[in-house]
C-alpha cells in the first residue's frame, strides 16, 4: 500500500488558512488521486510509500498516512506543526430545530459516499490494539485513508493534518493520558469532526478521568452500544432516566433503551450519536432514525463496532451534517452486513465478505438501506 503525501509551497511562510473541497486529479499512473486546490500553497499530491520503521504510522495493511511537508526545512516544518493542512469545506450543516424529509437525507448520503470516494479523505484513529487492523480496512474499504497512532504529538500531528479523527477508548497505554486530552483538544479548537467510542466505559480509574474530561470538547459523533450511551450520559450528568448495566465492553441493555440518553447527549454535544444494536439508532436530537439490517455474525467478530465509529470519521469529512455522516455510516454497515451473510456460513469469511460488500456497496444502495426517520 502506499501513503498519500501533499507538498506544500513555503513561499508564504506556512501558513495555511481556510479550507477548500478537494478536486479529483490523476496520478502519473492514470488513477484517480486527490487534487487540493488551497490559495496556491498545494502544488500537487503525490505517492510515497509508507515507512516500515514507523509502526505507530502504518498499520500491518499499510494504511495510507496523508502528510503535509513543506519544501524548505527545518523552518517550514515547525511552521507547519502549528498550522492546520487544508481541510475540504462543507456545505454547511443543517440548521438544528429543523426536521428533513427522508427523500433529502437519502439525497444527502448519496452524495456523501460519493465524496468520500471522490476524495479519498483521510480521518486518523486512536484506537484500541485489538481491532486496530479491522478498523483500518474497514475505513479504506469505505473509500477514506487511515493512519493510527498512540504517541501524543502524532495524535496531534493528525488532529491537524487529517480531516477528522478517531479516538476509541479500548485498551488503554498510560501513554493514552497525555494523548487523547491533547489530540482532542487540539480538534477542538481546529473545529475538525471527531468520532468518539466509550468503550469500556465504568472500567479503571483512567478510562472514567479521560471520558469526563472530553465532555468539554464535545464530539461531533458518539458512537456506543446503549450501556455505553446511557453510561456516558450519566457520567457527563446529563439528564437522563435509565441507568446503564455495562458486561465489559458489551451491552446489556437494548437500543431503545438508550433513546432518551441519545437524544440529550446530542442535543449537548450539538452533534449525532450513534447507538449499536439490533437495529441501530441514530439521533441529532432533532431527529431519530432507526437503520435496520446487520447480521448475527457483527456480534460473532470483535471490532464491528469499533470499525462503525471509524468509517463515521471518514464520512464526517463530507457530509453536511454529523447526523448524515452517523447515518450513512449504520446504513452502509447495516448493508454490507446483510449481503455479507448471504455469502457465508461462520464467522471468520464473514469478515472477509463484510469488508467485500462494504467496498461493492454504491451509494444508492447505502441510502436506500432500510431505516425510519421520526422526530426526537
Amino acid at each position: 500500500m502506499r501513503a498519500m503525501s501533499a507538498i506544500m509551497d513555503s513561499t508564504d511562510a506556512g501558513v495555511l488558512a481556510g479550507r477548500s473541497l478537494p478536486q479529483p486529479g490523476a496520478s502519473a499512473q492514470g488513477n484517480p488521486t486527490p487534487r487540493i486546490q488551497h490559495a496556491g500553497f498545494v502544488r500537487s499530491v503525490e505517492r510515497a510509500e509508507p515507512n516500515p520503521s514507523n509502526l505507530s504510522v502504518n498499520t500491518g495493511v499499510g494504511s495510507m498516512l496523508a502528510k503535509c511537508i513543506a519544501r524548505a526545512l527545518p523552518k517550514s516544518a515547525a511552521l507547519f506543526l502549528h498550522s492546520p493542512c487544508p481541510a475540504p469545506a462543507r456545505r454547511g450543516r443543517a440548521k438544528r430545530g429543523n426536521m428533513i424529509s427522508k427523500a433529502e437525507l437519502q439525497q444527502r448520503i448519496v452524495q456523501t459516499v460519493r465524496d468520500v470516494r471522490e476524495t479519498n479523505p483521510m480521518a486518523g484513529s486512536i484506537t484500541n490494539t485489538v481491532t486496530v487492523n479491522f478498523v483500518a480496512n474497514a475505513q479504506i474499504a469505505a473509500g477514506g485513508s487511515a493512519a493510527m497512532v498512540y504517541l501524543p504529538d502524532e495524535g496531534e500531528f493528525l488532529a491537524n493534518a487529517g480531516w477528522a479523527t478517531y479516538l476509541n477508548m479500548g485498551t488503554l497505554l498510560p501513554v493514552y493520558e497525555e494523548t487523547i486530552p491533547r489530540t482532542a483538544q487540539t480538534l477542538h479548537e481546529l473545529r475538525r469532526p471527531w468520532v468518539l467510542d466509550p468503550v469500556g466505559i465504568g472500567i479503571g480509574s483512567l478510562r472514567t478521568r479521560l471520558l469526563a474530561q472530553l465532555k468539554e470538547y464535545k464530539p461531533t459523533i458518539i458512537r456506543g452500544n446503549a450501556s455505553e450511551v446511557i453510561a456516558l450520559a450519566s457520567l457527563w450528568e446529563i439528564a437522563t432516566e435509565a441507568t446503564a448495566y455495562v458486561r465489559g465492553v458489551d451491552s446489556t441493555q437494548g437500543v431503545g433503551e438508550a433513546r432518551s440518553a441519545a437524544i440529550a447527549l446530542a442535543r449537548y454535544t450539538g452533534g449525532a450519536v450513534a447507538v449499536s444494536g439490533v437495529d441501530d439508532l441514530v439521533t441529532d436530537g432533532v431527529m431519530v432514525a432507526r437503520s435496520h439490517g446487520g447480521s448475527h455474525f457483527m456480534a460473532k467478530i470483535t471490532g464491528s463496532g469499533c470499525s462503525l465509529g471509524g468509517v463515521a470519521a471518514v464520512y464526517a469529512t463530507m457530509a453536511p451534517s454529523p447526523f448524515t455522516a452517523a447515518l450513512t455510516a449504520v446504513n452502509a454497515f447495516n448493508l454490507a452486513g446483510t449481503r455479507a451473510e448471504k455469502r457465508v456460513d461462520a464467522p471468520g469469511s464473514f469478515q472477509v465478505a463484510f469488508l467485500d460488500e462494504l467496498y461493492k456497496a454504491s451509494a444508492e444502495d447505502i441510502a436506500r438501506n432500510s431505516f425510519d426517520l421520526e422526530e426526537a
